[in-house]
């Protein structure tokens, strides 16, 4: 299972340095992540396979907390080649299903979230 973390952040300079660090000093890889922001504070998407390491090193720094988690699909491409999302967005539209996340992760894959999990699951193949 592929869990997506949105992690609130202060938006200024280092703060985002500051919980990238909490994470990799908890030995977390991330496999994906996103950050938005125009405000005074942003989002932090990330991808991991587990969540409790990343809450654990959160706590211990007081930097931030997870806001928000999710299970998500991730997708992996045979190729990095124009039209490749375009193709995907289209069979899950096909099937009626809308999405409310996605974003590129390492290694050719592309994350997905929607409200309808278990059916784009089953459209993905990943029933």
């Amino acid at each position: 299972m592929a869990t997506d973390l949105v992690i609130e952040v202060d938006n200024e300079p280092g703060a985002l340095a500051r919980v990238a660090a909490a994470i990799s000093d908890a030995g977390v890889n991330l496999a994906a992540a996103t950050f938005t922001g125009a405000h005074e504070r942003g989002e932090l998407h990330i991808l991991v396979p587990h969540a409790e390491p990343v809450r654990h090193a959160l706590a211990l720094t007081h930097e931030t907390a997870i806001a928000r988690e999710r299970e998500v699909v991730v997708v992996e491409v045979d190729d990095d080649r124009p039209g490749v999302l375009a193709d995907l967005t289209r069979e899950i539209a096909d099937h009626g299903i809308n999405l409310d996340l996605v974003y590129v992760a390492t290694h050719n894959r592309v994350v997905f979230g929607s409200p309808e999990l278990d059916k784009l699951k089953a459209i993905l193949g990943q029933a």
